[in-house]
């Protein structure tokens, strides 16, 4: 079975069942099965399916990229012995776009949002034996209150936009619980008080006893107690030994979560790491000092997977390959990447910048501002604990088509619900409110590049769209981030695209990316740079791997772009 592992690593119960793997399937182009009520018709299921990889893909067995604006599946499953009188929860990572479940026929629920997790509690719908779980998905990525991020509104990919990704594209799993349970967990890690505040939400009424234990690589370190008959209790863990999460130790934590009801236990494993993410008017701070973000453009896509990585190792593949190329982090671009990526990303000391798939939604009219928060905020909440994550980009080149009410709305609330980490309003082009002042630039000449960005006059920046502004940069009160540069195109013979104009050699090609790296890492008025991008996708070359992962360069090469990158920046002092 493809992706067999458990999905969500920073809440993990004993009880588990994996759905992946063969379902019945059928394509509903007309949009039909509803009327005609194919929950309850197991003869229309005329293909089959590999879960969780889309359709569109060659990991699912279809391999159909024609538009598919709506498809069902359905598969029968049974519930061990032991999971009687508990209550049985279906979970489903993410699907795309609007998603209804029936279980037995009966519909237990529905989502909207193509990339966030959501689950049931199916306990009352359940029979002995074998219960048949049926799934309608439909999504229309041209619908403009639908964010899809690079899938393509054409036919086939074009440009910097890719293959469709539609239907169940994330694991689909089981778990059961007693009737009192831990629903989520939050976790704020003080290092300056060498402590953890844990907040719990439960679900069930009733008094709950709550034991809260840390370790750290096998050693008690902590352990607090709490009670309440309340839906959520928040304790504070002190720890007896200090072990910074950093970019080179990333130490982590293990935290057992105990909770008694009723003489029934639930109890859950996580983990958290001691970190403090801090910024002022010249960069990010990690653990009190500055850090220059060196970050690449990761867009999640995979050759046979789309928007699925074929296995664990390969997203963990993908952030060693971006370590050895000289990066510390990346931007998650256009997606929200699964939650084993970011806990690799947790185990590694690896800083990432959380986005969402925002291109193809109707950001000009503020009425849809609850259809974008809704989702995003539950991809924050979701991604919350991680330390990984530095910050957060909820939009990305809105090109002036949107409401400046709406950015502030997002803005505003995402700083509600994650108060600590920076973010960035919309990556360039329109800044409304924002913590960093980011621009792209895809400028290919080195010495044009070299007098734009060597050194900046007081208060000023280059930023070619700058006139069109609301909010204009000032170097004393916000750190300047050039969040997307390079893109350069290679091999230059390639039938592929790129930016600009293509480098006519590899050592062409290294003499732009070191010098370009040299330029700001030494300008104190940067604080970190993101390239474009690790690795080709489809038809976009202009990654320093293959679409296949494979490099690009001879390892020399590699050594003397990854040298570059790693020489202190002029912020690091």
């Amino acid at each position: 079975m493809y992706r067999a592992e458990y999905p969500r690593p920073e809440l993990v119960r004993e009880s588990f069942i994996n759905l992946n793997g063969s379902w019945d399937f059928a394509f509903d182009y007309n949009k039909v099965g509803r009327e005609k009520q194919w929950q309850l018709n197991p003869a229309v299921f005329d293909k089959k399916i590999e879960v969780p990889f889309c359709p569109e893909s060659k990991l699912s067995g279809l391999g159909h990229t024609d538009y598919i604006n709506a498809c069902w599946y359905r598969r029968t499953f049974c519930v061990p012995e032991d999971w009687k009188g508990k209550h049985v929860w279906l979970h489903f990572e993410a699907s795309y776009y609007h998603t209804e479940v029936f279980v037995n026929g009966t519909l237990v629920g529905d989502h909207k949002g193509g990339h966030t997790p959501f689950c049931f509690d199916i306990t009352s719908v359940l029979g002995d034996g074998e219960n048949v779980l049926v799934v309608y998905c439909q999504g229309d990525a041209k619908n403009p209150l639908e964010p899809s991020g690079k899938q393509c509104h054409l036919l086939n990919s074009a440009g910097c936009f890719y293959t469709r990704s539609t239907g169940i594209w994330q694991t689909v799993w089981l778990e059961c619980t007693p009737e009192v349970s831990v629903a989520s967990v939050k976790m704020d890690a003080d290092p300056d008080n060498q402590s953890v505040a844990v907040s719990l939400h439960f679900t069930g009424k009733g008094r709950k006893n709550v034991v809260l234990k840390a370790c750290y690589e096998g050693k008690p370190v902590g352990k607090v107690e709490g009670t309440t008959t309340l839906q959520s209790l928040t304790l504070v863990l002190p720890v007896s030994e200090l072990h910074l999460w950093d970019l080179e130790t990333p130490n982590l934590y293990d935290l057992g979560i105990a909770v008694e009801s009723n003489g029934q236990w639930d109890c859950v494993q996580s983990y958290f790491g001691m970190r403090k993410v801090e910024f002022d008017a010249k960069g990010l701070k990690l653990n009190g000092r500055y850090v220059f973000l060196r970050t690449v453009l990761d867009q999640g896509y995979y050759p046979e997977g789309i928007l699925t990585a074929p296995s664990e190792e390969d997203l963990v593949k993908d952030i060693v390959l971006s370590k050895r190329a000289g990066f510390n982090g990346a931007r998650l671009h256009q997606k929200v990447f699964e939650r084993r990526f970011l806990y690799h990303c947790d185990r590694l000391g690896y800083m990432v910048w959380g986005e969402y798939p925002s291109w193809g939604f109707d950001y000009s009219n503020t009425a849809n501002t609850s259809i974008f928060c809704r989702e995003w905020l539950e991809a924050v909440r979701r991604d919350y604990n991680h330390p990984a994550i530095i910050g957060w980009i909820p939009m990305n080149e809105n090109w002036g088509k949107q409401s400046d009410e709406m950015v502030r709305t997002v803005y505003e609330s995402t700083k509600m619900v994650d108060p600590y980490r920076p973010v960035i309003d919309a990556s360039w082009h329109h800044h409304v409110v924002t913590d960093f002042y980011d621009t792209h630039d895809y400028e290919q000449d080195v010495n044009v590049f070299t007098q734009r960005f060597e050194k900046f006059a007081d208060g000023q920046v280059y930023d070619s769209l700058k006139k069109e502004q609301p909010l204009q940069y000032n170097n004393a009160t916000m750190p300047f981030f050039l969040s997307e540069y390079g893109g350069f195109k290679w091999p230059v013979s390639a039938d592929g695209w790129g930016y600009g104009n293509a480098p006519r050699t590899e050592d062409e090609f290294e003499e732009r990316f070191n010098t370009f790296a040299r330029v700001l890492l030494g300008n104190p008025d940067v604080c970190g740079l993101c390239y474009t991008q690790l690795y080709d996708v489809e038809q976009e070359q202009n990654g320093l791997y293959y679409y296949s992962r494979e490099t690009k360069f001879s390892e020399d090469r590699m050594d003397r772009m990854a040298q570059a990158l790693r020489q202190k920046a002029a912020i690091e002092g």
